[in-house]
């Protein structure tokens, strides 16, 4: 008896330890082998992915650095995010950085504010540092992200109301380009983006996200990434939860919300509609140039531009903030398809997400039938 409860108290006394470590110190877990540093992560109660942070966005916060007339890319994940951060970077320039000396690296002019660079990190102590950081070329980070030239800023953001005030009485007047795309399409895009991450990232957050690319996706049981999507996995926000958040606020007039199928159709017309929203006039060879360099076979041509740095990094004997990046060269511009995920997936697969969605979406038809297929609203 006495074994037993010497057992029972090391036990309290192990999941006591646990407790108080997640709730005051969570970053100690990603230093244990994955998948044991994210289950400590969720199951003491915090977020996934565990590299988001919404503090940059809240109300008291927002009107004490953004700037009337700045824009918020707001996408889905895996949605459109780095094509829509690129297009909205040209359509302020009207197409003219032609040697894109005004984007070295996508998180450097169009910074990723919701994004917690350090394993400690918080907005509060990343947000002077977006000021005052000098980059091993002698320019300020701030150049190329607050460069007098533009029109107006564009940060990036995978949140959606409330988490954004969209709707916030006075302040700054902020716009937000909401995108979503076909929730098969965002499983497949998924499962080649876990294995596209650096082996530098997953480093600095305890092996997430995991290498999966030995996975058979053509298995009748879903691959991790679109178990973690599903609405009993820990990443179901992102994809559910983002799209009827934001369909609340689709016709709000400063929001303009896309359909990545759409845009996919018909990119001219959607730069044109995107400039208008964003009150950039556009002339016919403007418009020509813009849509060409928003072209997927453009920003293929870039893979140095879209690999993600994280210049605010701390981590010390973790990464290198000048050489290290988030993603492997290339692997943020792919081909795109619409469609691809049905093809990809084995048909029980298609099945289990097809109950999901209607789980999730099928309490408004208009809305379940946008997010599938896109189209008017």
């Amino acid at each position: 008896m006495a074994l037993i409860k010497n057992v029972g108290k090391a036990v309290l006394g192990l999941a006591v330890l646990i407790g108080s470590i997640g709730k005051f110190a969570p970053h100690l877990f990603f230093d244990l082998p994955f998948p044991f540093s994210v289950i400590l992560w969720v199951t003491t109660g915090n977020s996934m992915p565990m590299y988001f942070m919404p503090d940059a966005w809240k109300e008291d916060e927002i009107d004490s650095w953004m700037k009337d007339g700045d824009l918020v890319v707001a996408t889905g994940v895996k949605s459109g995010t780095t094509f829509m951060l690129y297009c909205t970077h040209q359509i302020r320039t009207k197409g003219t950085d032609l040697d894109d000396e005004l984007f070295p690296d996508v998180s450097l002019a169009t910074p990723w504010m919701d994004l917690k660079q350090s394993r400690t990190g918080s907005w509060a102590e990343q947000k002077d540092r977006y000021n005052d950081t000098v980059l091993s070329n002698g320019r300020k980070l701030k150049e190329y992200w607050d460069n007098p030239a533009f029109p107006f800023r564009i940060f990036k953001s995978h949140y959606a109301p409330p988490e954004l005030p969209v709707r916030k009485k006075g302040g700054k007047k902020i716009k937000y380009l909401a995108m979503a795309r076909n929730g098969l399409d965002v499983a497949a895009s998924m499962t080649n983006f876990y294995s596209s991450h650096t082996d530098e990232f997953r480093k600095v957050w305890g092996g997430f996200p995991p290498d999966i690319s030995g996975e058979d996706h053509a298995a009748d049981e879903p691959p991790a990434a679109v178990k973690d999507m599903l609405p009993t996995g820990p990443m179901a926000e992102i994809y559910f939860g983002y799209v009827k958040k934001w369909w609340a606020f689709r016709n709000d007039p400063n929001v303009i919300m896309l359909h990545y199928a759409d845009v996919r159709k018909d990119l001219k017309g959607h730069v044109s509609k995107i400039a208008k929203f964003l009150e950039v006039d556009l002339n016919q060879n403007e418009l020509d140039v813009v849509t060409k360099r928003c072209g997927i076979e453009h920003m293929k041509s870039l893979p140095d531009k879209f690999a993600y740095k994280m210049p605010l990094n701390l981590d010390k004997g973790l990464w290198d903030s000048e050489k290290d990046t988030i993603v492997k060269t290339g692997a943020m511009v792919n081909t795109g398809e619409v469609g691809k995920g049905k093809a990809k997936f084995h048909p029980k697969v298609v099945e289990q997400w097809r109950k999901a969605e209607e789980d999730m979406l099928g309490d408004d038809p208009d809305l379940l039938n946008w997010a599938r297929n896109g189209g008017k609203y």
